[in-house]
């Protein structure tokens, strides 16, 4: 049980971004399946951190729920972003020498990175139904769709563990960091916006950082 409120949010997370094909409510409801399948497969002495293994398990159930909804429609407007987006990256890697961030494709582009987001995602489900690149020791067809969870481009499992540690904290917590690291304020700034104390500040943030550290290596 504790697993499965500590999570909730990062199912929620994960049904939002696909919300623009399907409604968000059923959308999570099936999140929260894989994370219970998650749960009950897991092994404690795995290498890999639950956090990271329950996405995959998360996202694949959403993503199979989706592939086998025949209602989804992808709008030519995001199809051709797509296009954009692939042209972009392939610029930006030989310029770079590395994988573009979604900001820095969104600044090549000049679309919000919302948009951007969305018409990768979307070029998830147009492959998937389409593609089929191997088979596996039964015969059956493996699509480009089953290999999405496990080859997520750009994806960074510390940075997923310090986004469920951060929906962990108490709202007060999560003020503090908001204002000192997203929006760049001092601990004297954040201290007149809160009403308090720079000391206060100062021996809260410890207290935070200490907090987030010791949950991301659990």
């Amino acid at each position: 049980m504790e697993n499965i409120l500590k999570y909730e949010k990062l199912v929620s997370s994960v049904a939002s971004k696909y919300s623009y094909y399907s409604n968000f409510e059923d959308l999570r409801q099936v999140g929260m399946i894989g994370l219970l399948k998650a749960i009950e497969k897991y092994q404690p002495n795995s290498e890999t951190k639950f956090s990271t293994y329950a996405l995959f398990w998360i996202r694949g159930e959403i993503l199979d729920y989706l592939r086998k909804d025949k209602n989804i429609k992808i709008s030519k407007e995001t199809i051709a972003l797509s296009k954009e987006i692939d042209l972009c990256s392939d610029m930006l890697r030989q310029k770079l020498g590395r994988e573009p961030s979604i900001k820095e494709i969104s600044f090549c582009l000049e679309k919000d990175e919302a948009s951007i987001v969305d018409a990768i995602y979307s070029k998830e489900f147009v492959l998937s139904s389409d593609y089929i690149i191997n088979q596996d020791d039964e015969g059956k067809d493996v699509s480009l769709y089953d290999t999405i969870p496990y080859y997520e481009s750009g994806y960074d499992a510390d940075i997923l563990d310090l986004h469920v540690a951060l929906d962990n904290l108490e709202e007060n917590e999560r003020k503090i960091i908001q204002l000192r690291y997203y929006q760049g304020m001092t601990q004297s700034e954040v201290s007149k916006e809160l009403g308090t104390n720079q000391v206060n500040v100062s021996r809260n943030e410890s207290k935070i950082l200490q907090k987030l550290k010791e949950n991301m290596v659990a």
